[in-house]
C-alpha cells in the first residue's frame, strides 16, 4: 500500500465527457498564456509535443480528470515538482482532482493559500537554474496515479447540450513510443539529414520557468491511497520560444497565418470599445 497525503484541487471546472472514457487518457495536459488568454497549440515532432512560450507571459497547467474516479497528478515543471520543489520523481505528492474535474495550476505552491506564478523567463532566471537544477529545463510533466479502490459507486458526467471540442492535450508516454518505433522502422536517413538532426538536438534552451509573483490560491489536504508504485500514465510536453522551435526544426519557417486578412469572421471585434471622449 503506497499511502500519501496530497493536495486537493480548489479550483474545478466539471469536464462532462461525451467521448467513451477508454478512447482517452486517464489525464489531458494544456497550457494556457495567461497574458494573451490562448491555449497553447502542440507541433509533434521526432515523437515529442512541443509548444512556443512568449518571453515574458505567466502561464498555467491545465489538468483534466477524464475518468470516474479520482486521480493523483504528480506537476514536473523543468524538472522540478510544482508543489514541493524537490527535484521531480513521481513517488512525490501531488495534485488531486475529482472526478471528471478540470483545474488550473498556476504557480509553483508556496503554501496551502498561495503560490509563485508560472512565467516563462530566460534559462538563467528560471527557477531550476537559480537552484542549481538547470538540466531539465523546457519540459512540463505530470505522472499519474489511479486511487486504490474500496467501493465508490462510479460518479458519471453530465452530457453537453452542444458539441463541444476538446482543447489539444499533450499526449500520453504510450503514444509517444509508439511513433518512435515507427520512426525507428522507416529507412535511416542520409548523412547530411542525420548531421542536420544532431545539430538541431544540440541547440540551446533559450527559456524556462521563472519564480514570478505571488497570488492567491488555496487548495487542501486529502488522503490518498495509490494503487501502483508506477504511474498509470507519464505526460512529457515540451517548450521554447517560438523562434527557437523555428530552428529546431519543430516549426515549419514558413507557416500559413491561422487569420487571414480576405477571410470573413463573424466577431471581427471582441469587446465593446470606449466611446470617443465628449465635447464641451
Amino acid at each position: 500500500m503506497f499511502r500519501s497525503f496530497a493536495l486537493l484541487a480548489a479550483a474545478a471546472l466539471t469536464a462532462g465527457a461525451c467521448t467513451p472514457v477508454q478512447a482517452r487518457p486517464l489525464v489531458d495536459l494544456a497550457v494556457i498564456d495567461r497574458d494573451s488568454g490562448d491555449w497553447l497549440p502542440n507541433w509533434s515532432w521526432r515523437g515529442q509535443q512541443w509548444i512556443a512560450g512568449a518571453p515574458g507571459h505567466r502561464y498555467s497547467v491545465r489538468l483534466t480528470n477524464n475518468t470516474g474516479q479520482r486521480v493523483l497528478v504528480v506537476l514536473s515543471v523543468d524538472g522540478v515538482n510544482a508543489v514541493s520543489g524537490q527535484t521531480a520523481s513521481p513517488s512525490q505528492s501531488g495534485y488531486v482532482l475529482d472526478a471528471w474535474q478540470s483545474t488550473e495550476i498556476n504557480g509553483w505552491r508556496k503554501s496551502l493559500d498561495d503560490v509563485a506564478q508560472f512565467v516563462f523567463t530566460d534559462l538563467g532566471d528560471s527557477y531550476a537554474a537559480r537552484t542549481g537544477r538547470p538540466d531539465n529545463v523546457g519540459v512540463i510533466g505530470a505522472a499519474v496515479f489511479q486511487e486504490r479502490q474500496t467501493y465508490r459507486p462510479p460518479v458519471y458526467p453530465s452530457p453537453r447540450p452542444y458539441p463541444t471540442p476538446y482543447p489539444p492535450y499533450a499526449r500520453a508516454e504510450g503514444a509517444a513510443k509508439a511513433e518512435s518505433r515507427a520512426g525507428n522502422a522507416a529507412p535511416a536517413a542520409p548523412a547530411a539529414e542525420r548531421s542536420r538532426e544532431s545539430v538541431a538536438d544540440a541547440a540551446a534552451q533559450s527559456i524556462g520557468t521563472g519564480h514570478g509573483a505571488r497570488e492567491w490560491s488555496p487548495v487542501s489536504q486529502t488522503e490518498f491511497v495509490r494503487a501502483s508504485r508506477s504511474p498509470a500514465q507519464v505526460l512529457e510536453l515540451r517548450y521554447d520560444d517560438y523562434g527557437s522551435l523555428v530552428a529546431r526544426g519543430v516549426v515549419p519557417r514558413y507557416r500559413d497565418p491561422v487569420y487571414r486578412p480576405d477571410t470573413p469572421r463573424a466577431f471581427p471585434d471582441g469587446f465593446v470599445a470606449d466611446p470617443p471622449p465628449r465635447r464641451w
